[in-house]
């Protein structure tokens, strides 16, 4: 057989560049690698150099990019995904889960009230016990829980239980008489005091009464903050995430994160949203970073209406089950200026929206700052301001998402939670367009992936799962759950990579395995984009990587 001279001179060139070229820091393969790059969705093996990707294919293409001092990781059947990122989530909240009286999963009241006596007994007469986590929903009681309720275990001691939503919370009477809050006591616009058939409150605080609380229950002190979020970065390594979008952060913790980096000791990518306190600062100095990008500040978030669990969700009509159509919590002509200023500067603006009515506003909101703030003037165009959890949506507002170029953000758990009483709550018609994550992406939008940890669990096996099932944790499904709105295993994936990614203006860099990318990667011992369903929910995170160092490694792997 001959070979040409031109042949000849093609492979001298190409073993020529393969020995020039450096050796890689670390390479990967062993398992299936899914890359959620369109143009090669699967690769055999992956390797990095200086932190980002610098080959995705062959083994034997990554082998040869190996030298004396590179790291090795097999994968040994594991699967290799671009880093997962939780897209709405509350960082300070999921450590301070895990250090205060947690609620999460609490079967019933009388369990409730059995655990709250338990921090009574350990806790000195008088002293304040604050607590959170608890859904009545699915209570046999079936009722939210009273101030009467909780004096029967605890007459001395203040009590303040927020419900896991934060939206709503119960006091016992020792701390509704701290916050001067008696039957003459008028709730601000956007909140609500319940009231018992005496006319005395009845213990629940909803949405922005509960400001008339919170000036009563002990701050969190800054060595307390630095302990929770030490927490909830250790918790969130665990489950597999290397990156979150931190909803409703103070300016000053903020800060405290970037310090957090700048001492190499955050595990995680964050992507700020601060409150709208934080507002004036951050639209005057502008988006704000740690030196090493692991932090990201240029968000404001804003809260349009409350939560459906507490009927606090703005609703065009009355709820189904109760003489009310929720609370509005904000007036156009107080924010609209805050945003005008925000879109010129570049920053990013974010809403909570949950009912119908509440989405359609924001819409018409956005839609006016946008008219008012002409392209040319923006800070950067197209804005990517976000909805977050567009729960509930009239029919004609979901091509609007699109239209305006306005992000939802949802959160897969809060449909296979919700929809064990959301029926109750909305009926059968304002159900078509519940959690409707199909209709908006075949309307042209994407939806980044969030869990509104410490609201659920903030596990992304959980968030895989009910994406492609819309099915409670059992399998339980009904035609109420409207189940064509599950969406494939391709399009979860992006969910929780690459439309994170973009909703953080980070998608040339983020979300995938690309040459170029930086080296963030998700490892599980379960292959999500085939294995049983079921199996997903049992599978287990073994090692995340950002820049291509390890942050976490689960023991034994």
């Amino acid at each position: 057989m001959r070979i040409g001279l031109t042949t000849v001179a093609v492979l001298t060139l190409a073993a020529s560049a393969a020995h020039a070229a450096p050796a890689a820091d670390t390479v990967i393969w062993g398992g299936p690698v899914y890359t959620d790059d369109d143009a090669a969705p699967t690769a055999e093996a992956v390797a990095v150099c200086g932190g980002k990707v610098c080959f995705v294919g062959s083994r034997a293409g990554a082998q040869a990019m190996a030298g004396a001092h590179t790291k090795v990781i097999d994968l040994k059947g594991a699967t290799l995904f671009p880093g997962f990122t939780d897209a709405h989530a509350h960082l300070l909240g999921i450590g301070e889960r895990e250090l205060t009286l947690n609620l999460e999963g609490t079967p019933s009241l009388a369990a409730m009230l059995q655990t709250l006596k338990a921090r009574v007994a350990a806790t000195p007469k008088g002293g304040f016990i604050f607590g959170r986590g608890w859904i009545e929903t699915h209570w046999p009681e079936g009722r939210f829980p009273t101030a009467k309720d909780l004096d029967a275990v605890s007459p001395d001691n203040p009590v303040v239980l927020q419900r896991a939503d934060g939206h709503a919370l119960v006091a016992n009477s020792a701390a509704l008489r701290l916050a001067h809050i008696d039957r003459n006591t008028v709730p601000p616009s956007g909140g609500a005091i319940h009231h018992d058939a005496s006319g005395e409150p009845a213990g629940m605080i909803v949405d922005a009464a509960m400001g008339l609380i919170w000036p009563i229950v002990p701050q969190p002190t800054p060595a307390f903050k630095v302990k929770a979020f030490q927490a909830g970065f250790k918790v969130y390594s665990s489950y597999g995430w290397t990156g979150l979008h931190n909803m409703s952060v103070d300016y000053d913790d903020a800060l405290m994160l970037e310090a957090f980096a700048n001492k190499g000791q955050l595990p995680l990518r964050v992507y700020n949203a601060i409150t709208p306190e934080g507002a004036q600062t951050l639209i005057k100095e502008g988006p704000r970073q740690a030196a090493d990008g692991r932090v990201i500040t240029r968000t404001l978030k804003f809260y349009m209406d409350g939560a459906l669990g507490s009927r606090g969700a703005a609703l065009f009509d009355k709820y189904e089950d109760a003489d009310t159509t929720g609370l509005v919590q904000m007036k156009e002509a107080d924010v609209l200026p805050v945003w005008e200023a925000a879109l010129k500067r570049g920053i990013q603006v974010t809403t909570h929206a949950i009912g119908d009515r509440g989405n359609h506003l924001v819409l018409d909101w956005y839609e006016d700052a946008f008219k008012a703030v002409p392209a040319s003037e923006r800070g950067v165009n197209p804005p990517r301001w976000r909805v977050e959890h567009a729960q509930t949506i009239r029919s004609d507002d979901i091509p609007r998402f699109a239209k305006l170029g306005v992000i939802p953000s949802m959160q897969a758990s809060h449909a296979i939670g919700d929809l064990y009483f959301a029926p109750k709550r909305l009926g059968p018609e304002r159900l078509k367009g519940a959690y409707a994550w199909k209709s908006l992406i075949d309307a042209g939008s994407i939806i980044p992936g969030g869990t509104d940890a410490p609201v659920e669990r903030g596990d992304p096996r959980i968030e895989f799962y009910a994406a492609i099932t819309r099915r409670g944790l059992d399998g339980f499904q009904n035609a109420d759950w409207h189940p064509e709105q599950a969406v494939d295993r391709k399009t979860a994936l992006k969910m929780f990579t690459a439309w994170p990614a973009y909703a953080s203006f980070r998608e040339g860099e983020l979300g995938a395995i690309k040459v170029g990318y930086r080296a963030d990667f998700s490892v599980f011992d379960t292959d999500f984009m085939t294995a049983d369903p079921q199996k997903i929910l049992k599978a287990r995170a073994l090692m995340t990587m950002l820049d291509g160092k390890v942050e976490f490694r689960a023991e034994g792997w």
